[in-house]
Formats: C-alpha cells, structure tokens, sequence
C-alpha cells in the first residue's frame, strides 16, 4: 500500500464517518438484513450455484463490502437476501429499493448514472472475439467473407464494423437468441467467430466440452467499467461501499480474488474460465475510480 493509498484511505473513511445519514445504512441497522442483486449465470461474476445459492467475483467483492458496513454499524450478524436480476429489472429494483447493493455485470454509463449510484470499478470488461483454435483466424482482418455471431439485443458487431481494422472487411451477421445460443452458432459451425464481452466468451468456453477446441483473439474492440450498483440518492451508503473497496485493494487482495475466479477451477462443476488479468483492470485497482464507459471511450 502507497502513503497516496493510505492518505485517500483515511480522508474516504473520516468522510465517511462524518456522514451518518444514510437510508441504507439505517435500514440494513434497524433490520439487520441487507438485500444484494445477483445474476443467475453471468459467470463467473455472479451466477448461482444451485439451491438459491449465489457466488462469483462480484458476489464474494459484495459479501467483503458488507462484512465491513456490519462492522461499521457495530451489528453481530447481518443476513444477506438475494435477489436474482436481470438485464430489464436490475436499475428500477436499486431504485425502487427492492435491492440494496447489485452485484452483478452492469456497465456504468451516462445514462444509467441518472437514476443510480455506482461504485468504484473494480472489474473492466474488453469486447473480443472467440473462434475455433483450429481456424486460423487471430484477427478482425481475416473475417472477409466469414459469418459472424452475436447475441440479440447487442451492439458488439456494431463495435466490431467499427474498427478501423474492419475496413473493407465483408462479413456476414448471425444471431443467436441468447449468449448460449451464439455460442452454439460457433460449436455448430454455423459461425465462424463469436464477438461478445470477454469473460461471457470465456465462460462459454469453459463450459463447453472441449474448451481447448476454441480461443479469444484479435484487436479489443470496446473497454467498459463494470461496477457494483448502489441507490443514487445515498452518497453515504456509496462513500461506505467505497471505503471497503479501499480497504480490499489496499490488503492486497484483488489479485488474489482474480485468481481465484478466473483462473482457478470454480464451483459447481469446477471449470476454468482463463481469463487473464487485462491492463485494464489493473489499472482501475491502481487507481480507483467510478468513471463511466463514456470515459473509456475517449482516446
């Protein structure tokens, strides 16, 4: 930990303490329970692991998070609620207060920052393409006349005929109904590449039956901040929230989290995603920040 991580350390908790009022942080204290958005199969950020069980990197980051606000509110126990999200319902439930923390893959943006509070990323995701290993293909470049899948309802083609790689590039677009259904489009041979968000292409990967069969490759198309979601009308709940990701950072244990979900066998049928740790999201450790995908964009 740098003296600069020390010094933002202890003004983020003196600001925190300084700010008692929080309608979060009051009602998890008057009831002893806290309710965390979770996905079911976003793995491995969040995804259950079966009997209404919930796990993944953002999951286990949230429980960390939480453990400290019991602390903070000086409770002996705090029950965790989880409720299952998804894509439509997960910004109205933080709104509405159904949920309390949402601790799944939800992009921080202009536009989603109007009705919610988010954290300090933790997570950046990189938009890449997934092709057999045995095609030859290790760039936007050598998909002329190739069929390209992606999900329904995505802008990742739209990122990839953006590329200035892509000029001249003739490719045709093929749809598949939900992640698993791209996926299959690629397993079939009825796709000859997969363009989605990295950890969905290497969860897909790892779940299929011969993960060594398939590869992530090319030029990253897109970066975007993933982020833990918060209400947006209470500063002190997310300054809380902050202040425990500081602490997590400082005690050194991001790397260790990464490894142990994207690198090591993981629960329940112990696959491996393989994903490696991006620049990054390395650099969103370093230097912590709740910027939106807009920033990101920038060159």
């Amino acid at each position: 930990m740098t003296r600069n991580c020390l010094v933002a350390t202890a003004l983020l908790l003196g600001a925190v303490n300084a700010n008692a009022a929080s309608a979060t942080m009051d009602k998890i204290k008057s009831t002893g329970t806290v309710t965390m958005g979770v996905r079911e199969s976003s793995i491995p950020m969040s995804y259950t692991t079966g009997d209404s069980r919930f796990d993944g990197y953002h999951v286990e980051i949230c429980r960390m998070i939480l453990a400290d606000v019991k602390d903070r509110l000086g409770l002996n126990t705090l029950r965790i609620n989880y409720q299952p999200v998804t894509s439509q319902n997960r910004v109205p439930l933080v709104q509405n207060g159904t949920v309390d923390i949402e601790c799944g893959t939800t992009t921080n943006n202009t536009a989603r920052a109007k009705d919610v509070g988010f954290a300090n990323t933790l997570y950046v995701e990189e938009v890449r393409i997934a092709v057999k290993a045995n095609s030859g293909i290790n760039s936007i470049s050598q998909l002329s006349g190739k069929k390209v899948a992606t999900t329904t309802g995505t802008t990742s083609v739209q990122l990839l005929r953006r590329h200035e790689k892509a000029n001249g590039v003739n490719f045709d677009e093929v749809f598949g109904k939900d992640h698993a259904d791209s996926f299959l489009l690629l397993e079939s041979g009825r796709a000859d590449a997969f363009v989605m968000d990295g950890s969905i292409l290497a969860g897909n990967i790892a779940n299929s039956k011969n993960p060594k069969d398939y590869k992530i490759v090319g030029e990253v198309l897109s970066t975007e901040p993933i982020a833990i979601m918060v209400p947006k009308n209470d500063p002190e709940f997310k300054a809380a929230v902050n202040a425990a990701i500081a602490k997590i950072v400082a005690n050194g244990n991001m790397p260790k989290l990464w490894d142990k979900w994207f690198l090591k066998p993981i629960p329940p049928k112990n696959i491996v995603v393989g994903l490696e740790l991006s620049p990054a999201t390395k650099n969103a450790w370093a230097n912590l920040n709740d910027k939106p995908a807009e920033d990101y964009q920038k060159k």
